[in-house]
């Protein structure tokens, strides 16, 4: 048994020594929600909303805590490694399901050392291109990509991450060639669709809506099974509608505690965290943020993870992408 282990096993061996009556008083002290970003993404906003309203429903304060670094690794290691008496939870998404697909080496086991609380909500992928005349709808875009002598440039994120991955589908499933443009982050890569020095990016509603808004970007097509029922996007197509089938991409985020954090605590979690999700305020802050609420049982969101980690796996293969 390893030191970490060890004391994993000690702190839960401690909580269930002392007993229901112990887990009825919690929490009497602050609760840590760590965000494994930099402060003013839009995981942090929802992490920050999600803390707001848990320490109005519970009446005790839930501290977010950044830990940004190595692609979200530092900060979910260290929630990983907390002692799992539900004063530490973290925020996790879909580049949490993607990162085994993609890195060799990771300092924690999503499925492994994490305990499943409650989904947060879902935010749909949306293809974002120009506003130029072969970018008037998808279909027109994928035509001009088509006949395009060289072939055009997508923008991404970065290898291994979920718009890079989505672009890569979109190549291989349409067969078309486009040129692979790695950025650091959306907002650049956004910049430069608006520019028309890129052809188009996949990203979040929250990431594109300031550009999207000002009419300076187009939604071509959403990666959601279905339309989005969201202002301007209500008549945008799926890719599925548009003639690509098989990418079908939400971006989603959800609250997870250590491993072996007692069912009683974890369940008291669950629920004030689902109390927080149905006050008004919070609600409103997640739509501003292109996000739809959406709760879980703790079995929902382990299989959840589970499917999610293992479908990530089978595109990386697909696309012939190697873990780095």
């Amino acid at each position: 048994m390893s030191p970490m282990q060890r004391r994993t096993f000690l702190s839960a061996a401690a909580l269930m020594a002392a007993g229901p009556k112990a887990w009825a008083a919690f929490p009497d002290k602050p609760i840590k929600l760590i965000v494994p970003w930099a402060a003013g993404g839009s995981t942090d906003a929802i992490a920050r909303a999600i803390a707001q309203g848990m320490g109005s429903a519970m009446g005790s304060s839930v501290i977010v805590d950044n830990r940004p670094g190595a692609a979200g690794q530092i900060g979910t290691e260290a929630a990983a490694k907390a002692a799992p008496d539900g004063y530490t939870v973290a925020i996790v998404e879909l580049p949490h399901a993607i990162a085994p697909a993609v890195m060799t080496r990771l300092p924690y086991d999503l499925l492994r050392d994490f305990t499943p609380v409650t989904m947060i909500g879902t935010s749909p992928l949306v293809f974002f291109g120009g506003t130029g005349a072969d970018s008037k709808d998808f279909r027109s875009f994928m035509k001009a990509a088509a006949a395009a002598p060289a072939p055009p440039a997508i923008a991404h994120s970065g290898a291994g991450t979920v718009s890079h991955l989505a672009a890569e589908l979109l190549a291989t499933r349409s067969r078309i060639k486009f040129n692979m443009v790695p950025y650091r982050g959306s907002a650049p890569a956004l910049n430069d669709v608006a520019a028309g020095l890129v052809a188009g990016h996949f990203a979040t509603l929250a990431s594109g809506s300031g550009l999207f808004g000002a009419n300076k970007i187009r939604a071509l097509a959403v990666a959601s099974p279905q339309r989005v029922k969201l202002p301007g996007l209500q008549e945008v197509p799926t890719l599925a509608e548009a003639g690509i089938k098989g990418v079908e991409i939400d971006q989603w985020w959800a609250l997870v505690a250590p491993a072996t954090t007692p069912l009683a605590v974890t369940e008291h979690l669950r629920k004030e965290a689902l109390a927080a999700l149905a006050q008004p305020a919070v609600g409103e802050r997640l739509s501003s943020l292109g996000v739809a609420r959406k709760g879980s049982t703790t079995g929902e969101l382990r299989a959840f993870m589970r499917a999610e980690a293992e479908r990530w796996q089978k595109v990386a293969h697909e696309i012939g992408l190697r873990p780095q």
